[in-house]
């Protein structure tokens, strides 16, 4: 079998900009791609492309299009946490993510795994913020 890795996951938000603001200033990811683009029918986009440092999996910031993904805006796994955040020091990113703003909706705990807290990101949808214990 070819070796094969997820390059991006789309995330859908209201607007790029503050999104983008979200995931560089508060999560402190990097900002790999902000290039014009165009829908499948020609009209003007945005290809925002987001990772965290040293990362190979990137978030695709993709603005909501239409009522259909305007309503998943914020409920992209329906309420599940849908997305995980491992990091090197949990209890540093925790005191700068609450320190930025960042609502959780869960007090970081130990599990088996790690250490863990839900967190919301700019969209409302939940996040795991993952590190060891």
């Amino acid at each position: 079998m070819n070796r094969a890795q997820i390059d991006l996951v789309a995330l859908i938000v209201d607007e790029y900009d503050p999104a983008i603001a979200f995931f560089t200033g508060v999560l402190g990811f990097d900002l790999v791609e902000d290039s014009p683009s165009l829908t499948n029918d020609g009209r003007p986009k945005r290809w925002v492309v987001v990772r965290p440092p040293g990362a190979q999996t990137g978030i695709l910031l993709a603005r909501a299009d239409g009522d259909r993904q305007r309503a998943a805006v914020g409920d992209q796994a329906a309420g599940r946490v849908g997305f995980f955040l491992r990091v090197d020091d949990f209890d540093a990113a925790y005191a700068r993510m609450t320190g930025a703003g960042v609502t959780f909706v869960r007090e970081p705990r130990t599990e088996p795994y790690g250490r863990v807290a839900v967190f919301l990101d700019i969209a409302g949808n939940r996040w795991d913020l993952l590190g060891t214990g």
